[in-house]
């Protein structure tokens, strides 16, 4: 994935988190979803004209789209007050794809640390579909926390890493990857437990991503 829309996709994934807990208003996010998807569909662009027709550098630059679609999607849907239901089921799709990106990650490129990031997305999208799509409302705070949690381990850390050449992929800081994102979802569900101190007034924003 491309390390510069990859640093700014944890910042909408931050927002919309917060959006999600009640924090941030709905129409205050939209701005941020749709700028950040609009770099994430406009980087893939480029990056597939610019590919020759070089298989490998076209489904890498692929993923990007499901991202900048759903960023799209929400900003507008936040924007024009509209049911969030269509970003839910789209987020189902999100998701399903996901899973094929992690396991073209662990087997195909021999990169087990963005194995685990896909598969920390998928459970992300998955948790929007089940709040957005399915209307399940009592996973609203556990989506904004767990959300909240992963938006810098899974995207803003390994974008600054791999910008500076840090970026170290194997067997060991894979699993200290998979370990770290068990952890944290492991504390959104505690901080998702404890009573409310104000009732969230964006509980049915659209806000994924």
């Amino acid at each position: 994935m491309n390390n510069v829309g990859l640093l700014y996709v944890g910042a909408v994934l931050l927002i919309n988190g917060l959006m999600l807990l009640g924090r941030v208003p709905a129409r205050s996010a939209g701005a941020l979803n749709l700028f950040v998807g609009a770099l994430q569909c406009l980087t893939p662009t480029v990056l597939i004209v610019q590919a020759g027709g070089d298989t490998d550098a076209i489904l890498a630059a692929s993923g990007l789209y499901l991202f900048g679609f759903t960023y799209l999607y929400v900003g507008v849907a936040n924007l024009a007050g509209l049911e969030p239901e269509g970003v839910g089921w789209f987020s189902l799709f999100v998701a399903a794809c996901a899973v094929v990106y992690a396991a073209l990650s662990f087997w195909r490129d021999g990169d087990p640390v963005f194995g685990v990031i896909w598969l920390a997305w998928s459970l992300l999208w998955t948790l929007f579909f089940l709040v957005l799509g399915l209307g399940r409302q009592r996973l609203t705070r556990f989506t904004g926390w767990t959300v909240v949690l992963l938006s810098q381990p899974t995207c803003t850390v390994p974008a600054f890493l791999a910008m500076t050449g840090a970026y170290r992929s194997n067997t060991t800081t894979g699993l200290i990857a998979a370990a770290a994102a068990v952890l944290l979802v492991g504390v959104a569900a505690l901080l998702a437990s404890r009573p409310r101190e104000v009732p969230s007034a964006t509980a049915r924003a659209t806000a994924p991503a």
